[in-house]
């Protein structure tokens, strides 16, 4: 069976734990690693660190009612901005 691959990671890959660090406290976050190559894809073109850009979407996440998960947050941020048409 072929494997599709998109912008370097395979498409369909289970979620992949990493360390992320916000305001000084380290987290995990799983993401599928296409989320994790849109994600640090993301962060070059604003030219951020990562981790900026992750703590970035945490603080915009926890102002919503009722606020979703910090996976979920990122995953939905990638996807207006791919659909914003910044999704480069």
């Amino acid at each position: 069976m072929a494997r599709t691959e998109t912008a370097g990671a395979v498409l369909y890959h289970p979620p992949v734990k990493r360390s992320v660090e916000i305001a000084g406290h380290k987290t995990s976050i799983s993401l599928e690693p296409y989320f994790w190559e849109l994600l640090r894809k993301a962060a070059e073109m604003e030219r951020l660190p990562v981790n900026t850009l992750v703590a970035r979407i945490d603080a915009d996440r926890i102002q919503a009612d009722p606020a979703p998960g910090l996976a979920g947050a990122i995953r939905l941020w990638l996807a207006r901005r791919a659909v914003e048409g910044s999704g480069g």
